[in-house]
């Protein structure tokens, strides 16, 4: 297989028809690896639009849904970035490459430690790692300008909207299969918010994602 015309196939008949078009995202897409960060087993699968297994029940999103997050966020060099779910860590290297940090989660311990050696085998040493549950919260007073949940939830909780500063951005995607919907949330005041819905999709939920509460009759 020829490695960057596969990537550039992936680039121009994935990820650009789906109104990825800012440059530098498309760039930035050249220039960090994605095979690095594919399961060594799925590595002639890292530019195929599919989900690929991570095992645990989580999957790596689609290239055109990572791209097209890192575009809807439009994080800043400044910015300081909460990742709810590091997965491969494919994703957290993409916001690495634009923010100034990274604070990245996960609750499978495996997920944290082979993102951990990948990330630095490529000379990030801007990115905090952690392995808990985060799906509910992560508690930090100093707050984040970007904040993505890598796993789908039925209900965002209210406490991620709380830990962006003012001007701050979330990318959820919320709702139950078959249908959900990607989500842009943006702190426009202290306590207020503006949400966009993007686009429907559907991905694998977090583990130990809220629901709302059941009718009990």
């Amino acid at each position: 297989m020829n490695i960057e015309q596969a990537r550039y196939n992936m680039v121009e008949q994935q990820i650009r028809p789906w109104d990825v078009l800012d440059l530098d995202v498309l760039d930035l897409l050249f220039k960090v690896r994605r095979e690095d960060f594919v399961p060594e087993a799925h590595r002639a699968l890292a530019f195929v639009d599919m989900e690929i297994p991570l095992g645990h029940g989580q999957t790596m999103w689609t290239p055109k849904l990572e791209a097209r997050a890192i575009q809807e966020l439009v994080i800043r060099p400044t910015d300081r970035v909460l990742e709810i779910g590091t997965g491969s860590g494919y994703l957290t290297a993409l916001l690495a490459s634009r923010a100034a940090g990274v604070v990245s989660i996960d609750i499978v311990p495996e997920f944290t430690a082979a993102a951990t050696q990948k990330l630095r085998a490529h000379g990030f040493d801007n990115v905090v790692q952690h392995t808990a549950d985060a799906a509910l919260d992560w508690p930090d007073d100093a707050g984040f300008e970007v904040i993505v949940l890598t796993g789908s939830t039925p209900l965002l909780s209210d406490a991620f909207k709380r830990r962006l500063k003012v001007g701050g951005r979330l990318f959820a995607i919320t709702g139950e299969a078959p249908v959900m919907q990607a989500q842009l949330i943006t702190c426009t005041a202290p306590g207020a918010f503006r949400s966009v819905t993007l686009f429907e999709t559907c991905v694998a939920p977090l583990i130990n994602a809220p629901h709302p509460a059941a009718f009990v009759f």
